[in-house]
C-alpha cells in the first residue's frame, strides 16, 4: 500500500516553451528524408504559421514585462529574453532546412525558385515585362517627410523600405520610403517554360519587386533595401458587459484587428543596421524583437508554391477515407440511431456522413427543428447552406455562433447575418464565454409524440479540416443524452439555471471540479491499494490545479498517462514527483484534435469524450462538453483506437523528458509502429 506523504515540489514546466517545443517537433517532420518533399515544404509552413498565431497572440505581455523591466511575476524581462532566444533558435533551423535541404532537393526533382542573379536573358525580360503589366500599377511608393509620416502597415503583410540617394522632384533629400505590397498579389508565379527542359521554374513577388525598385523612383538611386514584415498583436478585446450589440463591436475590432500593437519585425538577413535602427524605432520595437531571416519573410505564403507544382510523387498518397464502419449507405440515420449509439473516427471515417445526417434532416418531412452550434465551419460551409435550406422548408432553425472564435469571427458574423434573413433563430451563447460545445440536436415526430437525435463531437463542423484532424463523432437517440444537449441549447438561448443533467458533463459549471474529483478519487483508490488508472488524450494540459492533481494522484500511487499533442507543463518522471506520470507526443500526418478521458477506479471504468482540453480557458471562460461512452463495444474501440493504439507508437511519438524536452520514441526497423498509419490502412478504402 502507498502511504499518502507530503508531496514533494512540483516545477511546472513554461508553457511558452512547451508550446514552442511542440513546434520543434512539427519541424522534424521537415527533415524527415521518407516524407514526401512538398510535403517536407508544408511542414514549414505549418510551424510559420504556428509561430506568427504565437506572437500576435502570447508575446504582447512578455513584451509588455521587457519594456517595463519587470522582474516579478509571470511574465518579466528575463522570460522575455529566454522566449526571444528560443523563437530566434527555432527560425534559424527553420531558415537553415529550407536553404540547405529542401531548396537544393527541389532543384534535383526540377523545380527552381530562381533569383534575380540566376535568370538568364530571356527570364529577366518576361520579369520586367511582367512587373510592368502586373506589379507596378499596383504598388505606390511613399516617400517619408513631415507631410508623408510613415504608413500604417499591417499585420503580417509583405513591405520593401528603400534608400535613396539624390532629390525629389521638389528638390529634397527624403532618403526613406515605403513600398507596401498589396495582399491581392500572389506570392509566386509560375514563369513560361524554357525551351527543352523540364524544370518549373517560379519567381518570387518579392525577388520581382527588388529587381524593379529604381523603376519605381525615377530620377533618384537605390543604395540599400530590405523587405519587411511586422507581427502584431490580434487577440481582440471587447468588454462584453459594456457593449450593446457584440456583432457591432467585432466588426469594429476586425479592422482594428491589423493595426495592433508591433511584437516581431522581420527583415531580409542583407539589411543594413540603418534601416533594421530605424524600422525598429518606427514600430518602438527592442533589438530582441528583429529577425533577420535569410530567405522570404513570410514562408507560410510557400504553400502557394505547392498549390501550383502538378507533381503527385511528391506529395503523400491521397487518403480515401471510407464510410464509417456502423453505417450502410442509404440508410436511414434515424432508423439506425433507433438501434444504438455510431461512433465515427475521423479522418479514418469520412466526416461526410454527418453532413448525410444533417441533409436527412432537412428533408424529412417528420423533422420538426434543428438546433446546432457554430464554432468553425470554414469559408465556404454546405452546413450553413443546409441550415437555410431548413428554414425554407418551414423547420424551426436555432443556430448558437459563437463570434469570437479567433481569426475565424469574421466568417462566423457574415454565417449569422446569412441564417437571419431566412428567419433561423440565432443566439451568440452567454456573455463573456466562448460557446466551443460541438453538438447538433434534431427533433422529429414519431408515433405522436417527439423523439430527439443528437451528434456530438470533439471537433469542428467542417469539412476540411475534418479531412486532416483526427476526432471522434458520437451519434446517439439515448433520451438522456438528448435530454441534456436540449437543456444547453436552452440555457445558451434564454440564459437560465441548467437543470441537474443525466448524461453530459458542461464548462464552467461541472466539468472542471468532475475531473478534479475523478483524479482525486483514482488517487484516494491507490492509497487504499485498489487498482487505479488514468489515460487522457488531449491537445493541451495546461491547468495548473489539473496539472498538480494528477502529480499528486501518481505520487499516491496512480499510473497516469498522458497523450498530449501540444503544450504540456506537467514534467514527467521526475524521481519523487511524478514518477508515475508518463507523457508522450504524437507528431504525424495528420493533427490530433480528439480528447479522450479514461479513469480506472477499483475495478470500474469510464471513458468520456469532451471539446475540452485540461486548459484553465476550457474549463472556466468557455462552454464546454463531455459525454460518456456507455456501449460496451464502442467504449472498447474507443480504448483500442484512441489510448492503446497511441501509447504504443513507435514512429510518431515523442516523450516528455523530466527537462521539459522530448526525445523521439525509439521502436526497432520494420516493427515501428503508427497509429495514423495503422487505422488508414484500416479504414481506408481504394478510390
Amino acid at each position: 500500500m502507498t502511504t499518502d506523504k507530503t508531496p514533494q515540489a512540483l516545477v511546472l514546466l513554461d508553457r511558452d516553451a512547451s508550446i514552442l517545443a511542440f513546434n520543434e517537433r512539427v519541424m522534424d517532420w521537415a527533415r524527415r528524408a521518407h516524407v514526401p518533399l512538398l510535403e517536407r515544404l508544408r511542414y514549414l509552413c505549418i510551424v510559420s504559421s504556428n509561430l506568427d498565431e504565437f506572437f500576435e497572440v502570447r508575446m504582447a505581455p512578455q513584451l509588455s514585462a521587457f519594456n517595463l523591466n519587470e522582474t516579478r511575476g509571470l511574465y518579466t524581462a528575463e522570460s522575455y529574453q529566454r522566449v526571444s532566444q528560443s523563437l530566434h533558435t527555432l527560425v534559424a533551423q527553420q531558415y537553415a532546412i529550407y536553404n540547405d535541404e529542401l531548396l537544393p532537393l527541389l532543384e534535383k526533382k526540377g523545380i527552381k525558385l530562381v533569383s534575380h542573379g540566376e535568370r538568364d536573358a530571356r527570364q529577366r525580360q518576361w520579369v520586367k515585362s511582367f512587373f510592368h503589366r502586373e506589379v507596378q500599377p499596383l504598388l505606390l511608393p511613399v516617400g517619408l517627410d513631415p507631410a508623408h509620416p510613415f504608413p500604417q502597415v499591417a499585420n503580417k503583410s509583405l513591405n520593401f523600405i528603400v534608400r535613396l540617394k539624390g532629390k525629389d522632384a521638389f528638390g529634397r533629400e527624403n532618403e526613406i520610403a515605403i513600398v507596401k505590397v498589396p495582399r491581392i498579389l500572389p506570392r509566386f508565379f509560375r514563369m513560361p517554360p524554357v525551351k527543352g527542359s523540364k524544370q518549373t521554374h517560379f519567381v518570387s513577388i518579392s525577388s520581382l519587386i527588388r529587381s524593379h525598385l529604381d523603376d519605381l523612383f525615377p530620377g533618384r538611386q537605390v543604395t540599400e533595401f530590405s523587405q519587411f514584415r511586422v507581427t502584431r498583436h490580434s487577440d481582440l478585446a471587447v468588454d462584453e458587459e459594456e457593449v450593446k450589440n457584440l456583432r457591432t463591436a467585432l466588426r469594429k475590432g476586425l479592422q482594428q484587428r491589423h493595426y495592433g500593437e508591433a511584437l516581431r519585425l522581420e527583415v531580409s538577413a542583407g539589411c543594413s543596421e540603418f534601416l533594421s535602427r530605424f524600422l525598429l524605432e518606427q514600430f518602438e520595437l527592442p533589438e530582441p524583437a528583429l529577425f533577420r531571416v535569410p530567405g522570404p519573410v513570410n514562408l507560410v505564403r510557400l504553400n502557394q508554391l505547392i498549390d501550383q507544382v502538378d507533381e503527385p510523387a511528391l506529395r503523400f498518397e491521397r487518403y480515401h477515407a471510407g464510410w464509417p464502419v456502423q453505417l450502410v449507405p442509404g440508410q436511414s440515420f434515424f432508423e439506425r440511431l433507433q438501434q444504438g449509439d455510431v461512433l465515427i473516427h475521423q479522418p479514418y471515417e469520412s466526416f461526410d456522413a454527418v453532413l448525410a445526417f444533417l441533409r436527412e434532416a432537412v428533408v424529412d418531412p417528420d423533422v420538426l427543428a434543428i438546433k446546432q452550434t457554430i464554432y468553425r465551419t470554414g469559408a465556404k460551409s454546405e452546413l450553413m447552406d443546409l441550415l437555410r435550406d431548413a428554414v425554407r422548408r418551414g423547420k424551426e432553425v436555432t443556430a448558437v455562433v459563437e463570434l469570437k472564435a479567433r481569426f475565424d469571427e469574421e466568417a462566423n458574423i457574415n454565417y449569422a447575418e446569412r441564417l437571419e434573413s431566412v428567419g433561423a433563430q440565432v443566439v451568440y451563447g452567454v456573455v463573456g464565454l466562448k460557446t466551443h460545445a460541438k453538438m447538433l440536436l434534431v427533433t422529429r415526430r414519431e408515433g405522436g409524440g417527439l423523439r430527439r437525435y443528437a451528434h456530438v463531437s470533439t471537433g469542428n463542423y467542417n469539412p476540411n479540416t475534418a479531412r486532416l484532424y483526427t476526432d471522434l463523432s458520437y451519434l446517439s437517440a439515448d433520451r438522456a443524452l438528448t435530454s441534456d444537449l436540449e437543456q444547453v441549447f436552452l440555457h445558451l438561448a434564454s440564459q437560465n439555471r441548467l437543470p441537474r443533467l443525466k448524461r453530459v458533463m458542461t464548462a464552467p459549471f461541472h466539468l472542471y471540479k468532475s475531473m478534479l474529483d475523478r483524479v482525486e478519487r483514482a488517487g484516494q483508490a491507490a492509497l487504499a491499494g485498489k487498482e487505479a488508472r488514468i489515460i487522457l488524450k488531449m491537445n493541451a494540459l495546461t491547468d495548473e490545479p489539473l496539472a498538480r492533481a494528477l502529480a499528486l494522484a501518481s505520487q499516491r500511487g496512480v499510473e497516469i498517462d498522458l497523450i498530449v499533442r501540444g503544450a504540456c507543463i506537467l514534467p514527467a518522471q521526475v524521481p519523487g514527483v511524478t514518477d508515475r506520470v508518463r507523457v508522450r507526443s504524437v507528431i504525424g500526418r495528420l493533427l490530433e484534435h480528439s480528447r479522450v478521458f479514461y479513469f480506472r477506479t477499483d475495478g470500474e471504468d469510464e471513458i468520456w469524450l469532451s471539446s475540452a482540453d485540461w486548459m484553465n480557458r476550457n474549463m472556466l471562460r468557455r462552454v464546454e462538453l463531455a459525454w460518456p461512452v456507455i456501449d460496451p463495444a464502442l467504449r472498447q474501440r474507443v480504448m483500442d483506437e484512441c489510448l492503446s493504439a497511441y501509447l504504443h507508437d513507435s514512429r510518431d511519438a515523442w516523450l516528455l523528458q523530466p527537462d521539459g524536452s522530448y526525445q523521439r520514441a525509439v521502436g526497432s526497423g520494420a516493427h515501428r509502429h503508427s497509429a495514423q498509419a495503422s487505422l488508414m490502412t484500416r479504414y481506408g478504402h481504394k478510390a
